[in-house]
């Protein structure tokens, strides 16, 4: 078998951005075209740095640190990175794999404002579905077998999508902390607060168990319809850890079972939590399946097809309206 040693195969591939499709405080999503020979073409997402942060270098280390991280975690529930590149203006971008679906802020919000309860099983379900993939995002180990020692740190609705065929995606490892990581350290104050743990908050040492509270704030929301905390809450204050849980706004028909897992998530205590995450996907899991079949990925495709009926998942790229296109330049100016 011949040696590729020294072999360098050049990309005559071309990435064109189609449209916006989110927007952070440090970047911002596209949808685009990626063209190769013969005629390919695939749909991917483009994150690129907000122009006002190009310059700053700790933001452009922390930009690529995360397209490092995550560029061999390859898990169904994680959201793939595919490249890490540069312009010819010097802005650095990762190419993504794209999700066609919605977040789950779309997700809850459109149940919220219709005033519609999201099922129980099937809430349950998609949380699990989060827990796997940060089970393998916490257990994931270096190229010689080191622990990477990941926390996400930003669990949040923003940043898992639902797919169009029912699968859950984790996105956004911009402010993973890993230990590979020398600039995201615990002494910075990062994530949304309503998820935030209290740990998190008074920037203690972190490990896995602040994701889990975080992802139990989201469950938590799925299941009530509204957030943990208030938005406006301070987590420099004091008392920002005996902000107290409003319980009562949990449907009447929650099941114990679930209270009791809902609780050692969002315990203020981080060793009360569960033991890993890779624990807490099995006790969701069994929560669900104990009594024989329960919802699956089918369901969730079925359910999101038949509740978002106007969204068009397979609208071909030429027939979006001239307005949705964008040039490189525009879409990074804020």
């Amino acid at each position: 078998m011949n040696k590729a040693d020294g072999l360098v195969i050049e990309s005559d591939s071309e990435i064109q951005l189609i449209r916006r499709i989110a927007q952070g405080g440090m970047s911002v999503v596209y949808e685009a075209l990626q063209r190769g020979t013969a005629g390919f073409s695939k749909r991917v997402a483009v994150k690129m740095m907000l122009t006002k942060y190009t310059d700053d270098q700790k933001f452009l280390e922390l930009f690529v640190d995360e397209a490092k991280l995550v560029a061999d975690l390859v898990h169904e529930n994680i959201v793939q990175t595919h490249h890490l590149g540069l312009t010819e203006g010097s802005n650095f971008y990762i190419v993504m794999e794209f999700v066609e679906g919605i977040s789950m802020h779309e997700f809850i919000l459109h149940h919220r404002l219709n005033d519609i309860q999201i099922p129980e099983k099937l809430a349950v379900h998609i949380v699990s579905r989060i827990a796997r993939g940060l089970s393998y995002a916490h257990q994931a180990v270096d190229r010689s077998g080191n622990p990477l020692n990941i926390v996400h740190r930003d669990i949040c609705p923003s940043n898992i999508m639902i797919s169009n065929e029912g699968i859950t995606k984790i996105t956004d490892f911009g402010v993973a902390k890993a230990k590979s990581n020398s600039l995201n350290t615990d002494k910075w104050l990062t994530g949304k607060v309503p998820y935030m743990s209290p740990e998190q908050a008074a920037c203690r040492e972190l490990n896995f168990r602040s994701d889990v509270y975080s992802l139990g704030a989201v469950l938590f929301e799925l299941l009530s319809g509204r957030c943990l905390r208030s938005e406006d809450a301070n987590p420099r204050e004091d008392n920002f850890a005996e902000i107290p849980i409003p319980w009562d706004l949990l449907p009447k028909d929650t099941g114990k079972t679930l209270i009791g897992l809902l609780e050692k998530m969002l315990n203020p205590d981080p060793e009360c939590r569960n033991v890993n995450t890779n624990d807490l996907a099995v006790a969701l899991e069994y929560y669900i399946y104990k009594d024989g079949y329960g919802p699956t990925i089918q369901t969730v495709r079925d359910y999101i097809l038949e509740t978002f009926p106007n969204l068009d998942f397979k609208q071909p790229i030429d027939e979006m309206p001239a307005s949705s296109l964008i040039s490189p330049d525009a879409e990074v100016d804020t």
